[in-house]
């Protein structure tokens, strides 16, 4: 349930409405927008039926959620959620890129990459540290190492860092280095996981699953809202299907469904959803034409020598590129890239 509260309402009588509803054992959430505010009741909502809710000083309305996930529900929010990672910001009128290798492979290659994407205007740095595999014998990631490295780099150029975590025993040290925490596909679901990373409030980037739907992404989003962490970012990676002719068949509808759904913001991945250079950058900008709040996008140094997803990463010379082109949608849908990435047009 949500309690939409009158222009103007007063802090005093905003804190009257949190308080009876907290007395009933249930939660608040409050979201501030420019002309109201709402307050989200979480919890067992039948104890408010008797609770005169639209009798306090400053209730507007007082509304039902009906739908399985409350917190991510767009209803639950006064306004659009920007989710602000280290300097950049995702869900504003900036179109945020993430960008960097697959994988952590040494700190020459991970040094180079980054400065490139920075220059053609990516806002944060991506670096797989711990990398799930298909195949227990193919390269899994430096572990350890990798974060430090990606630590190392982001003193230097100043790009926060994105990076993957797979286990619940591995939480507490990825946050150590990484000022986001991915969640994969195929953790997606993984619902212990969702719990502690919520536990942390540290800016969650959520991938759908290979199989999943769209309600159970949102579902997955709600688990690490649930803990009290807000700033969830959705990614749209393409999903499985009998289609062979691309790595995952890119789901281009579910980007204006989510947004339509949630307050979050929606970023997308073309580099997964194709699985193949030459489809990243068409994937990319239908990814903005429909709405995307940003992109994730594997780049490096050398594709033809990467250790991990080398058919589908860009080089730094491609990446450029395609960002070039980006720039011209993004103003096209009412979005713009950093000022630098203006620059080096």
């Amino acid at each position: 349930m949500i309690i939409v509260t009158k222009p103007g309402i007063q802090e005093a009588e905003l804190d009257h409405i949190r308080e009876r509803v907290e007395s009933l054992g249930l939660r608040t959430h409050v979201s501030r927008g420019e002309q109201r505010t709402i307050v989200g009741c979480i919890g067992d909502e039948e104890r408010l039926q008797e609770l005169p809710l639209l009798s306090m000083a400053g209730v507007e309305q007082v509304l039902p959620v009906l739908k399985p996930y409350k917190l991510a529900a767009r209803e639950f929010s006064a306004g659009p959620t920007l989710v602000r990672v280290g300097g950049a910001e995702i869900g504003g009128s900036e179109l945020a890129v993430i960008a960097g290798p697959c994988s952590v492979e040494g700190r020459e290659m991970l040094r180079e990459t980054a400065f490139a994407v920075q220059d053609a205007g990516a806002r944060l740095l991506r670096g797989g540290a711990f990398k799930p595999r298909t195949s227990p014998y193919s390269f899994r990631g430096l572990g350890e190492q990798a974060l430090e490295l990606l630590a190392e780099v982001r003193r230097e150029s100043g790009l926060p860092v994105v990076t993957e975590v797979m286990d619940t025993r591995q939480v507490d040290i990825v946050a150590q280095y990484a000022d986001m925490l991915q969640i994969g596909a195929r953790n997606m679901q993984n619902f212990a996981l969702l719990s502690e990373v919520g536990r942390l409030h540290r800016p969650v980037l959520l991938k759908r699953g290979m199989s999943a739907t769209v309600l159970d992404l949102l579902l997955a989003a709600e688990y690490i809202m649930a803990q009290g962490n807000m700033n969830v970012v959705l990614c749209e990676r393409g999903i499985r299907t009998f289609e062979t002719a691309t790595r995952n068949t890119f789901d281009l509808a579910a980007i204006p469904v989510l947004k339509r759904e949630t307050h979050l913001p929606v970023i997308a991945d073309p580099s997964h959803a194709g699985g193949r250079r030459e489809l990243v950058a068409p994937l990319a900008y239908a990814a903005v034409a429909a709405g995307a709040d940003g992109l994730m996008v594997e780049v490096h140094p050398n594709p033809e020598q990467a250790l991990s997803d080398g058919d589908q990463s860009l080089s730094l010379a491609e990446f450029e590129s395609m960002m070039r082109v980006v720039g011209e949608l993004a103003g096209v849908v009412g979005r713009r890239l950093p000022a630098t990435a203006a620059v080096a047009a």
